[in-house]
């Protein structure tokens, strides 16, 4: 009781004594407290005190307590608790013993510890994410509304009564996992959980807690706080799918798709990129610079022209024609499409491009010309054809005419005579005239003959039996390859007779000083194919698109009209084949007749 002040007033509530603590409580000396009247000093009426010991039941010898404030001055005020005990003396007179004590700081101390419960439960109360307090055993001790809500429950004694583990986790499994981890880390944080509602709804939650201990360090239950991200799930979700999407979007397409940043580092290398270059993805991404995909110069201007706007507007690159380099060095014509892209403050964060391989379209573009240029040759050649025809027409009667009387003077001339040289020499370039008027008929109209099966390479090793003694004169070397499965073709035995010779002697001719004659068979697809290579002087490049016309021909010497490759051409057109050439002037010239299987 050394704190206590003490007083002890008699029956009329005189003060008979005071100790030094009483006159510091009330702020007076201990001379001024004796002789007042105990209960005006403290403010209070003795009436009060006589009430609550009844209500009480309290009577001499007991001790009532009263909290109370006791003005000291004005304006200080001082909490007190004040206790009187009434008690009797031998003579059975009453004293009354009373205890001050100051409890200004304990009042304050209780006030300050009472507000901050309150922000606490306020507190509490309105944080958005679900706050707990549970036992080990599975029971929540407290919780906040938002982890109600969360639960999908409205009643809080109810939601305190559930079962943890059976109730919210929707495999109770996880709990005893969280209980493990916790309780060997002292804590957990965001850890992942599924809990379901009330309703059976499945939700996500981020789990963040510690353990708390009793005074021998038992753990005796958690505290902590669950934040609902099943939106922001469903959403990583919703952009995860987006995200492959986009991807899958990207990987589909045929076109090849580059992205790189303003540093240039690629960062997306789509499937038609890799078929377009030779490159991997995984070979490029991170590694190879923009720059080397382009040959040289290339990319520098590409964004020199995105950021100008007279190439498809500012950030945009309408399709052009250029080249880009593959994995082997090689220049590949595309068609590209660029733009920026630009971050949410405007300012470039990438570019990307659209690579077309030009390749497929531009092969078109050449069967497509070729067909025309061979449409022209096919109408040229019809035209000439009706012309030539009336031509030997005309001219074939008078020369058969001029041929019989010819050999009717033959017979009158003596061997010896000059004039029968002369007339023989006559004789001969007559038969020549007549071989040109049978090939411009030929030409005009070729002879439709009976298709049968034919064995090419049979046929080949004959001719080139036939004309191997004329070969041989001309120093020239067959050389032979002749595909042994090679099926048969439907044609005409002696019009391909007449192209196979026709082709020989130009080969020939081409060699004038010898060299060799290559000759093979093979099969493409559903195509018989013939080789025929030869090591001659070649045609210039002006005249290898001619060489099929009629009346054309590459001899310096006229040894004839120029109908024979065009013949030869028309022959194996009517059979539904083609013939092409390839030559290179000084080197040789290479043809291939294709004919339907």
């Amino acid at each position: 009781m050394g704190e206590d002040g003490i007083i002890v007033f008699d029956e009329e509530s005189r003060i008979e004594f005071a100790n030094q603590m009483a006159g510091e409580i009330l702020g007076i000396s201990k001379d001024q407290i004796l002789g007042r009247e105990f209960f005006s000093l403290i403010g209070k009426r003795d009436e009060e005190f006589l009430e609550e010991m009844v209500m009480r039941g309290e009577g001499i010898g007991q001790k009532v307590c009263i909290e109370m404030p006791i003005q000291i001055s004005p304006g200080q005020t001082k909490e007190t608790e004040v206790c009187i005990a009434p008690t009797r003396s031998d003579n059975g007179l009453i004293k009354t013993y009373a205890y001050l004590r100051d409890i200004t700081e304990r009042k304050k101390f209780e006030r300050e510890l009472r507000e901050s419960e309150e922000k606490f439960r306020n507190l509490f109360e309105r944080v958005q994410h679900g706050l707990f307090i549970s036992t080990k055993k599975g029971r929540f001790i407290d919780c906040n509304q938002a982890l109600m809500e969360m639960a999908g429950y409205d009643d809080k004694e109810e939601f305190l009564k559930i079962d943890i583990p059976r109730d919210l986790y929707v495999n109770s499994e996880d709990r005893r996992k969280f209980q493990k981890l916790i309780e060997e880390q002292g804590f957990v944080k965001d850890l992942e959980m599924e809990f379901k509602k009330k309703s059976g709804e499945k939700i996500t939650v981020l789990l963040t807690a510690h353990v708390k201990r009793d005074e021998k360090g038992e753990v005796i239950g958690y505290e902590g706080l669950n934040i609902d991200i099943s939106d922001r799930k469903r959403m990583e979700g919703e952009l995860r799918e987006a995200n492959e999407f986009f991807m899958n979007l990207i990987e589909s397409s045929v076109d090849g798709i580059i992205a790189a940043d303003m540093k240039g580092n690629i960062i997306i290398f789509n499937k038609g990129a890799e078929a377009l270059t030779g490159y991997t993805a995984e070979e490029v991404i991170g590694k190879i610079h923009i720059t080397q995909i382009y040959p040289e110069g290339i990319a520098k201007e590409i964004m020199r022209k995105l950021r100008s706007p007279e190439y498809g507007g500012t950030g945009k690159f309408t399709p052009t024609q250029l080249n880009v380099v593959n994995n082997h060095e090689e220049e590949i014509p595309i068609q590209l499409s660029a733009a920026l892209i630009y971050d949410g403050t405007g300012k470039e964060a990438a570019s990307v491009g659209i690579f077309t391989d030009l390749r497929p379209r531009l092969k078109m573009e050449k069967e497509i010309q070729e067909f025309q240029q061979a449409l022209l040759l096919s109408e040229k050649l019809a035209a000439m054809g009706r012309l030539t025809s009336q031509i030997a027409h005309e001219l074939n009667n008078p020369i058969y005419g001029i041929m019989n009387t010819l050999d009717l003077l033959k017979t009158e001339i003596p061997p010896e005579s000059k004039r029968r040289r002369i007339l023989e020499l006559s004789l001969s370039e007559t038969h020549r005239l007549a071989e040109m008027l049978r090939n411009m008929l030929s030409f005009s109209k070729p002879e439709e003959e009976v298709r049968r099966p034919v064995n090419l390479n049979e046929l080949l090793e004959g001719i080139l039996l036939m004309v191997d003694k004329q070969m041989q004169e001309a120093n020239v070397k067959v050389k032979t390859y002749f595909d042994e499965k090679m099926p048969q073709v439907m044609a005409s035995t002696n019009q391909m007779r007449q192209v196979m010779l026709n082709m020989f002697k130009n080969a020939k001719e081409a060699m004038p000083k010898g060299g060799i004659l290559t000759v093979g068979t093979g099969r493409e697809k559903n195509k018989a194919v013939i080789h025929i290579r030869d090591t001659g002087m070649g045609i210039p490049e002006e005249s290898r698109d001619k060489i099929f016309e009629a009346f054309f021909t590459t001899k310096q010497k006229v040894k004839g009209v120029g109908l024979g490759l065009s013949v030869c051409y028309g022959i194996i057109k009517s059979h539904g084949g083609e013939i092409k050439v390839e030559s290179e002037e000084g080197k040789g010239t290479y043809f291939t007749i294709s004919l339907p299987i």
